[in-house]
């Protein structure tokens, strides 16, 4: 019986420390095809941005090289490339990450690393999207000095039980974020994502009139939901799994939509 495989992308690109680290992580549960974008695609969601043809690259995990490529797309495109066009049979598993920025709130509509893991439940493959929580000036970079090692062992966990266990019924995806300074005994919680925002868009006024100038953390504790996400890496300094779907329907029931409608 072959071995499981599992692909593994990001939106932070290739040579990312984040996906080196789960790589490492996670090779001894199956085959791995990393296939990521060959540079910095955060914020691009699930954008079909980009255009060219897959590189095959040198890329070894624990001194063993492995079959590896850079796509010059975004996030969802370059996980289309790897189902579609570079594996040799339907892979078991998709991991994105880990991203440098927790993934967490409304805005996890606008991850790439999330992006990723939405594309691939889309067609048909469980997905994790893991993320570790870092300071805004980490978010755009491939730093080392972020310790990846506890958010990898905890994506380890998880993709064990998904290739063991498949994902809960009506969940396509596992949005996974590590507190920093977490440690080999911090907990995880199930958790629902927070319909606050997270981050908010920094403006500056200029003489052209006003500019993005970058974003900020934009939470008021008062507000936040006990079951989200937020509160779980924010305040409980646990790791936060929310299950999502890509099923984006409203839950409300008919007679509601019938009286507003009428």
């Amino acid at each position: 019986m072959s071995s499981p495989l599992i692909i593994l992308t990001n939106d932070d690109g290739i040579q990312s420390p984040g996906l080196r680290a789960v790589a490492q992580a996670v090779a001894d549960l199956g085959e791995l095809l990393i296939v990521a974008p060959r540079r910095q695609q955060t914020s691009m969601a699930r954008a079909f941005h980009g255009r060219g043809i897959a590189r095959a690259i040198v890329y070894r995990v624990n001194r063993r090289a492995v079959r590896a490529y850079d796509v010059p797309t975004s996030p969802a495109v370059t996980v289309r490339h790897a189902i579609l066009l570079l594996a040799d049979r339907a892979p078991a598993l998709v991991i994105s990450g880990i991203n440098y920025g927790e993934n967490i709130g409304s805005g996890v509509t606008i991850s790439g690393t999330v992006g990723a893991a939405l594309e691939a439940a889309s067609l048909g493959v469980p997905a994790i999207a893991a993320s570790i929580q870092t300071e805004l000036k980490y978010h755009r970079t491939h730093s080392t000095a972020i310790d990846f090692s506890i958010a990898a062992q905890s994506t380890r966990e998880f993709a064990r039980r998904v290739l063991t266990r498949g994902l809960p019924r009506g969940v396509d995806v596992l949005n996974v974020n590590v507190p920093a300074g977490s440690t080999k005994t911090t907990p995880w919680r199930w958790t629902r994502i927070s319909r606050l925002s997270y981050f908010r868009s920094t403006v500056a006024e200029t003489r052209r009139g006003k500019r993005f100038t970058g974003y900020e953390l934009n939470v008021d504790r008062g507000l936040v939901e006990l079951d989200s996400d937020i509160h779980a890496l924010l305040y409980d300094r646990v790791v936060s799994v929310s299950p999502m779907t890509y099923d984006l329907t409203a839950r409300v029931t008919a007679r509601a939509l019938n009286k507003w409608g009428v």
